[in-house]
């Protein structure tokens, strides 16, 4: 990628964003939120800029969609990472414009990073977020499930019924959800998924949130791909003192997922379960090893998908 002189910040709110333009000329004000704004807004997006966004739940994935088909470079960046820039720039006040400048001085500071492609929205296509949106539907029933399961232990007689009803309705939506999946992955991730599924620990539910939730994969490096996902361990040293390894941020979708898959991994995948002993027989925490586990096995994945290799003991 050539060098990004250009940065534009998006504020992104339901119905209309606000837009500055730093390091040359380009968008300003507010545009609606809509398709006919999002025409309006990327036809002044000069070639080669850098759009910066927040993830706002949903309400930034079309403007994002626009502007990658218009072939810009899109950064939709996680919300505490952009608070965390704007107060060490000493940035106190909020409004609209402000925040999308601070969006705009946060997208000139990342493109000097190392590191920089990782944070760049892969451009996805329909069938991509028709699946991401079936995979979040799946985790809002699960959600709710878990909800009604919790009212049940604490419910009344007279109201259990109601309770009982909603649960059952609740388990017919997943399993067509499930059914809904399976079939959209079989039509257009086919080859993808049976490269994901050779592993032993992914099913179709982990295969369905990896095509879905982590585009990025076989795209980027280990260490990138392990850092995106928020398993790549953190030092928290300070002078002569060694602190403890933290993982933070990250998808939590992807990495809950991919927690699940681990611990299936663990007892079923010969490298992962080896790798997994071979941690506790060194001292290492139980709940450390796992981690460590999540980190290899999304960087085995990560690889497979590069190479177009299958899971290879």
């Amino acid at each position: 990628m050539s060098e990004i002189k250009v940065v534009v910040g998006i504020d992104v709110a339901k119905a209309s964003v606000e837009v500055v333009t730093l390091g040359g000329t380009g968008p300003a004000g507010e545009f609606g939120n809509d398709p006919e704004g999002h025409t309006e807004l990327v036809a002044q997006v000069p070639a080669g800029a850098l759009v910066v966004m927040e993830a706002t739940g949903g309400y930034e994935a079309p403007l994002a969609c626009a502007l990658q088909a218009a072939g810009l470079a899109v950064a939709v960046v996680n919300p505490k990472r952009a608070r965390d820039f704007a107060k060490g720039v000493g940035s106190g006040a909020k409004t609209d414009r402000i925040d999308a400048r601070m969006l705009a001085e946060f997208g000139q500071m990342l493109r000097h990073k190392p590191d920089f492609q990782r944070y760049l929205k892969p451009p996805v296509d329909e069938q991509v977020q028709d699946l991401a949106a079936w995979v979040t539907r799946r985790r809002q029933l699960l959600s709710m499930l878990l909800s009604e399961r919790q009212r049940m232990e604490f419910a009344r007689q007279k109201v259990r019924p109601s309770i009982e009803a909603m649960i059952e309705s609740i388990k017919r939506q997943l399993d067509q959800i499930d059914r809904q999946m399976q079939t959209h992955v079989a039509h257009h991730h086919e080859e993808l998924d049976r490269l994901l599924r050779s592993t032993r620990g992914i099913g179709p539910v982990a295969s369905a949130t990896l095509i879905a939730g982590l585009p990025e994969l076989g795209r980027l490096s280990g260490t990138e791909i392990s850092a995106l996902v928020g398993v790549a361990p953190m030092a928290r040293d300070s002078g002569q003192k060694k602190g403890r390894r933290w993982i933070q941020a990250g998808r939590f979708e992807v990495r809950r997922v991919l927690y699940m898959a681990t611990l299936t991994a663990i007892r079923s995948n010969p490298v992962i379960r080896a790798f997994y002993l071979r941690l506790v027989a060194a001292g290492k925490v139980k709940k450390v090893a796992i981690v460590a586990c999540m980190h290899k096995l999304l960087r085995i994945l990560n690889a497979m998908v590069r190479d177009h290799q299958p899971f290879q003991a």
